[in-house]
This record gives C-alpha cells, structure tokens and sequence, in this order.
C-alpha cells in the first residue's frame, strides 16, 4: 500500500491550517469536529473564517506565511492557491518532522485527509492516495448507505458498558459472540427507534441472565417499484441484515441481487387467480417459525408494505404471537408510476385531490368504488386494476365520470421494460387488449394523465393514434 492508514488524537493539540478561503473551511470544520485547537494563518480571510475566529473557535493571525507558525503544530495543512507558497509550507513542515496535508496536491503532501464515514465513535476512512479523490468520495457515498446511523449510539453505549461485558463475559469467543448480538439483537433496534434506555435495558438484561442468544424479529420492508435504485437505505441495510426473506412475486430480481449473500430466500409470491388465502398463511406461519427460531426475517413486498400490502395483518399476527417486527415504508407504486411515466398525481391547476384505491376486494368486504365522487380537480389510482378495466369502467361511468374523461395505464412501473398506454375511459380496455397489457399495471384516472403524454421521460408511451393531444384532453376532462 503506497499510505499507511493512521487515525491521530487531536483533542487539545495545534492542528495548523494556512490558508482561509471555504476550501480551509472545510478543513477547519473536520479538525474542530476531532477537539483539534486550530490556528489559521493567512494574508486575508473569507467572512466564514473571520466568524469562526469572532465566535472563538479558532485563533486566526493575518499576516504573511512565517515558519515560526509551525512551532506548536502537530499537524500543517496548506490550503492557499498559490502553490509556490504551498511548497515552501510543506518544506518548513518537513524540516520539523510535521505531518503536513496540501489540500487537492498529493505530491507535496506527507499525510492526506481521507473521504470519511462517520458514525462517532467509529470512523471509515477511504483514500485513493490522492490519484483519484472523486472515485474515493464516490465509495464513501456507497458505503453511507449501507451503515446504520444508530452504529455510533450502539458503539458509545458498549464503550460505556465495556468493563461490564468483559466481567460477564471473560472467554474471547463468548464476548464476540455477545458484540454480533449486539449487532443482530434488540440493542440496535431500540437505538434505532430513538429508545436509548430500552437498549440498555436490554443489553443489561442479557449480561445479568448471562445468555447470547439473539431474539428473532420480523422486517416487513418496502422494496419498492421494481428500479433497485429507488430502495431505501434502510430497506438495504435490512436486506443485509436477513437471515431469512419471504419475498413476494413483484420483488425485482435487481432488488434482491442486493440481499446479504447466504440469506435464505423464500419466494412467497401469490399468482393471479391464485389460492391467496392459503397462500398468506403460509407467509403467516413462516415468519412466527423463522422468528421463533431467532433469526432475522425480512418480509419483503413490492412498493411499500401498508398501501394494498397486507402489512396491518401480517403485524396483527406477528403482534398475537408475541413477535418482535418493524417496518421499513417503500415507494408505494402510485408514487412511482406517476413519476416515472411523467404524470403529477397532484396539480395545483388540474387536481386537487388523489384517491388510492384496490380494484380487487375482498368478499364480503364492500363492493363499488370508494366513495369519492367525482369532481373536476381529482385524480384516482387503481392498485390491480388492469383485469378489471370493464368493471371499473362501468363503476366511474356510474359515479358520472365521462367516457372521455383521461387515462393512463402504467405497466412494469419504473422498470426498464416500462410501457405508458394513455387513452380515455371508453377506449383504454381495447387499447390495453391490442397492446397486451400485464400485470404488474396500475391504472390512472383523470384529467392530469394526458400530461404524460408531453412530460414522460422514461420507457415506452403508447396510445391511439388519434388520441387528442394533451392540453384537448385535459379541457375536455375538466369541461
């Protein structure tokens, strides 16, 4: 390795920065945030700077460079544009055995500032070796996103709990064992619920029954539309955490390449016309089983688990079988498909409200639309619609919707094979016969839907050929 990775303690000692435009700014920002005293010499000073050294956070000398500034330091940084005068910083750093950092210079510098993840107390810290600073900051962003925010909590309560867990636990193999529960158990969870002394609880709990043994717990998670890129950081962090994914049919096979390599994954998925009810109790007794066993599940369901989802009766039983869950939202489908076909489900001219609804229901549950009549600012989303284009069209026709009224069907939403059918309510179920449209579709009502037609961005836009063109479209949805 051309550097040697090094972490310095700068609490109370001289960290020396010359220089005082933003980009010292930012290095004065990082050496404040380690308890560094900072002195900053330069011949002027950025407003932001001067601030800092009215508010007293740092001492700050105007005048040319002198070497002599270097006395105290434990650490130079050069941060002027004038790379004469950052050679001759870095020389005189030289000449005293100082560590010295020229800002965006690897050639002259002797130490370099990483790109860092920080979850305080623990720090990652990734260098390119100054040959390539935007592929390392471009790694730091990746893995952000992959370390929960509640590390740092969890690692300052082990800190404090440390001489605890070394009592209880004296064999090495045992305390690690202890740490991975930690880290598997309800000690993060609690953190990361904002719930400090509950994780103490538990932690406490566990070192006074002296046992090891992780709680099993249920993360029903959103995975999304189907595009990878629009899964949560805490949706990836909870695939990385899984022993076990009960994943439903519409999970994109993209979405779950992402998952913890030797979790277990269960494909739970219902099919169309399928037995759903036996199938759901199957999904029912696989979390209780798996949990039970005191492994991490991960119920994973397309868009978000409590819109059409049947996440409140997944946690229904998970709550009368005494199971730990959460549950992660994901970008539900309407969410999605509007924006990915270029449809503002919300417009402050054209649509003042939005209804989300299922065209499927359950028996006995109520039949007809829900009870949204129709006005001229509204726009309506149907979940599983796309089999019922008959039924639900005669539905709205009887709520005194026109047969002209806008609509947009929006196939395999937000993936790379998207298809937007855009037609009106008379004409969009032979639109959708002739073009062979599939689930998984969502079908969009209103008057906004015809702005797709000017505003989508990505995928296929199909529609008759005769259509009108949006703005007539819109004029005669709201006539």
């Amino acid at each position: 390795m051309q550097l040697f990775p090094l972490f310095t303690d700068l609490r109370g000692r001289t960290a020396l920065v010359i220089g005082a435009g933003l980009v010292a700014d930012r290095k004065i920002h990082l050496l404040l945030s380690a308890g560094a005293r900072v002195v900053v010499g330069a011949h002027a000073a950025h407003p932001q700077v001067q601030a800092r050294a009215q508010a007293g956070e740092v001492e700050l000398c105007l005048a040319p460079f002198d070497p002599a500034w270097l006395d105290e330091a434990w650490l130079v940084i050069a941060a002027t544009n004038d790379r004469a005068l950052n050679r001759r910083i870095a020389d005189a750093a030289a000449a005293r055995r100082l560590f010295c950092n020229v800002v965006d210079d690897a050639e002259l510098s002797s130490a370099q500032v990483p790109a860092i993840v920080d979850r305080a107390p623990i720090t990652i810290a990734i260098s390119s070796s100054g040959s390539a600073p935007v592929i390392a900051r471009r790694l730091r962003e990746r893995i952000e996103s992959l370390f929960d925010p509640a590390l740092g909590a969890l690692a300052s309560l082990a800190q404090r709990k440390r001489a605890a867990i070394r009592q209880a636990r004296p064999d090495l193999r045992t305390r690690r064992d202890f740490y991975d529960w930690l880290l598997d158990g309800p000690v993060l969870s609690a953190l990361r619920r904002s719930r400090a002394d509950e994780a103490e609880a538990a932690l406490d709990q566990a070192l006074s029954q002296n046992t090891q043994a992780p709680a099993g717990k249920v993360l029903l998670v959103g995975a999304g539309p189907g595009d990878p890129g629009l899964l949560t950081l805490r949706g990836l962090r909870a695939l990385n955490e899984a022993d076990v994914i009960l994943a439903d049919r519409l999970v994109s096979p993209e979405v779950l390449a992402l998952a913890r390599r030797d979790a277990q994954v269960i494909d739970v998925g219902k099919t169309l016309g399928g037995p759903h009810e036996t199938t759901q109790a199957r999904i029912h007794a696989l979390m209780v089983s798996h949990a039970r066993q005191g492994r991490c599940v991960v119920r994973l369901k397309g868009g978000d688990p409590m819109v059409f989802g049947r996440g409140g009766e997944e946690l229904q039983h998970l709550k009368r079988h005494g199971i730990a869950y959460e549950v992660v939202p994901g970008i539900t489908a309407a969410l999605a498909c509007g924006a990915y076909a270029g449809i503002p489900l919300t417009h402050r001219d054209h649509a003042q409200s939005l209804t989300l609804a299922t065209a499927h229901r359950r028996a006995g549950a109520g039949g007809g639309t829900v009870d949204d009549r129709p006005g001229n600012g509204q726009t309506r989303v149907y979940y599983m619609g796309v089999n019922r284009l008959p039924t639900l069209r005669e539905q709205l026709l009887a709520d005194g919707l026109t047969p002209t009224t806008p609509c947009a069907i929006v196939e395999n939403g937000s993936r790379v094979n998207q298809r937007v059918l855009h037609g009106t309510l008379a004409s969009m179920e032979a639109l959708a016969h002739a073009h062979a449209i599939q689930s998984p579709a969502l079908v969009l009502v209103g008057a906004v839907t015809a702005l797709g037609m000017e505003l989508g961005w990505f995928g296929q836009s199909l529609h008759a050929q005769k259509t009108c063109r949006p703005r007539e479209n819109m004029q005669q949805a709201i006539a």
